[in-house]
């Protein structure tokens, strides 16, 4: 089975300032709500961008099989 990095949001630790979400240079995440970041699998390519930026930390990358 092929991994595949991914963005995953801690929503207990998301602070919703949406930081990743300006940084992601595709888009694929999201401030729901209004309380929290959101990921789009589809569209998160596994960059990190967003989990260096996060100033709560709450972004981990993760393998996940595909």
């Amino acid at each position: 089975m092929k991994k595949k990095r991914l963005a995953v949001v801690a929503s207990n630790e998301c602070v919703a300032c949406g930081c990743c979400a300006k940084v992601c240079p595709l888009k694929a995440i999201a401030i729901l709500r209004g309380t929290v970041a959101k990921v789009d699998a589809e569209k998160c390519v596994g960059c990190s961008t967003c989990a260096k930026e996060c100033p709560a930390s709450s972004i981990r990358m993760c393998e996940v099989g595909v």
